[in-house]
C-alpha cells in the first residue's frame, strides 16, 4: 500500500470517527437540551436521563478517539486547530465536564432546588458543545488565522468572522441535534414524553433543513481554495510545497466537477423533513434513522466541500493544510492502520451489543420502581 493511498484512507477514518461522534453522541446532547422542555415533572425528566443513561458515556468515546486520531495521524492539523480554537474548545470542555457530574449528582438528593440546578447544568452541557461544534465547522469553512514561515514555524493572527455563515452553522447544529434528540426520545420513551418529542420534531426538521440550505447559500457567496500545483502525492510533503489560489464559490468546486456528489447535500436537506414526516406518522424508528442520516449527510457535505483541504488558512492560502501535506509518516500511518483494523471492529461490535442489551422503552413506572439504581 503506497503513501498516497494511506493518506486517503486516514482522511476517511478521521471523517468516520467525527461522523460517528455526531450521530452517536448527538442525540445525547439533544436529550440534555430538551430536558426541561419535554420533561414536565421530575419523574419525566428522570425518564429522559435514563433513556440515554446506559450509552452516553460510551458515545463520547467517539470524540476522544477522533481527537486522539487527529493528534496521531494529522499532527499539524491538531496543533493549528487546537491553538487557533483554544478559547471555544475550553467552552466545549466546560460543557462536557458538566455532563458526567450532572448525570451522577442530579438524583442524589430529593431536594427540588438541587435537581433543578443540575437540570440546568445538563442543558448547558448539551448546548455549549453543540454551539461550539457548529461554530467550528463555520470557522473552518472560512479559514482559521494561521500561517507557516519558511522554517515551518506556525504563526497566528486575528479572526475575520463571516458572521452570516458562522451563525447559520451554529443554528443548523442546534436545530439538527435537537431534532436528533427528539427522534431518539420517540424510540426510547412512551406516552406523553414520546408525543411531546414527536411534536417538537415537526418544528426542528424544517428548521434544520432551512438553515442547512441557507448555509449553502452563504457558502456559495464565499471564496474557496483550489490547488494549482503540488509535489508528489506519494511522497512526504510540507504545507508550503504547493500553490493555492482563492476562487469564487471555490468550496462548491467538487460538487460542480462531480455532479453525483450533489446527492449528499440533497440528502442533508431532505432527511430532516423525512424525520419530521415520520414523527407525524408515528414511525419513530424511521424518524431516528432519518435524523441520524441527516447528521451524517451534513458532515459529509462539509468534508466533500473542503476536500482535499482539511484546515484552510485565512492568512495565507498556501499554508492551508490538506490531507496530502499534514499527515504523519508513512510508517506511522501504516502501524496505526493495523491497530485500527483490530480495535475498530471490536468497538463497533461492542457498541451494537450494548444497544441490543438496553433496547426497549423507559417508563416513569420503571424509574419509580428502581429509583435508587437509576439516574
Amino acid at each position: 500500500m503506497d503513501y498516497e493511498t494511506l493518506k486517503v484512507i486516514w482522511w476517511g477514518l478521521v471523517l468516520f470517527l467525527l461522523v460517528g461522534f455526531v450521530v452517536m453522541d448527538g442525540f445525547d446532547l439533544g436529550v440534555g437540551m430538551l430536558l426541561p422542555v419535554v420533561g414536565k415533572t421530575d419523574d419525566e425528566r428522570r425518564v429522559l436521563l435514563n433513556s440515554v443513561g446506559p450509552v452516553w458515556e460510551g458515545n463520547q468515546v467517539w470524540l476522544i478517539a477522533g481527537a486522539g486520531t487527529l493528534f496521531a495521524a494529522w499532527p499539524l492539523v491538531y496543533a493549528a486547530a487546537f491553538s487557533a480554537l483554544y478559547v471555544p474548545f475550553m467552552f466545549l470542555l466546560f460543557g462536557l465536564f458538566l455532563r458526567p457530574v450532572g448525570f451522577d449528582y442530579r438524583s442524589k438528593l430529593p431536594d427540588p432546588v438541587w435537581r433543578r440546578w443540575w437540570d440546568r447544568a445538563l442543558v448547558v452541557g448539551g448546548l455549549l458543545p453543540t454551539l461550539v461544534f457548529g461554530a467550528t465547522l463555520g470557522l473552518v469553512l472560512q479559514g482559521l488565522p494561521f500561517r507557516f514561515d519558511a522554517a515551518l514555524r506556525i504563526h497566528y493572527g486575528a479572526f475575520a468572522f463571516h458572521w452570516p455563515l458562522l451563525l447559520t452553522a451554529m443554528g443548523t447544529a442546534l436545530a439538527l441535534l435537537l431534532l436528533h434528540g427528539a427522534s431518539f426520545l420517540q424510540c426510547k420513551t412512551q406516552g406523553a414524553i414520546a408525543a411531546r418529542s414527536a411534536r417538537l420534531a415537526l418544528w426542528f426538521g424544517p428548521l434544520a433543513s432551512a438553515l442547512f440550505a441557507l448555509g449553502g447559500v452563504w457558502l456559495g457567496e464565499m471564496a474557496g481554495y483550489r490547488i494549482t500545483a503540488i509535489g508528489d502525492l506519494n511522497g512526504a510533503l510540507t504545507p508550503l510545497m504547493k500553490e493555492v489560489v482563492a476562487v469564487p464559490a471555490g468550496w462548491l468546486g467538487n460538487f460542480v466537477a462531480h455532479p453525483v456528489l450533489w446527492a449528499v447535500p440533497v440528502l442533508g436537506l431532505l432527511l430532516p423533513l423525512v424525520c419530521a414526516l415520520a414523527s407525524r406518522l408515528g414511525k419513530s424508528g424511521l424518524a431516528l434513522v432519518a435524523s441520524g442520516g441527516a447528521c451524517a449527510a451534513m458532515m459529509l457535505t462539509v468534508a466533500i466541500a473542503l476536500f482535499p483541504f482539511v484546515l484552510p488558512s485565512s492568512l495565507d492560502p498556501a499554508s492551508s493544510l490538506t490531507l496530502w501535506d499534514s499527515t504523519s509518516s508513512e510508517r506511522t500511518l501504516l502501524i496505526m492502520l493495523g491497530i485500527v483494523g483490530v480495535l475498530m471492529p471490536v468497538n463497533i461490535g461492542y457498541t451494537l451489543w450494548v444497544y441490543r442489551v438496553v433496547r426497549g422503552r423507559v417508563s416513569a413506572e420503571q424509574v419509580r420502581q428502581h429509583g435508587h439504581s437509576l439516574y
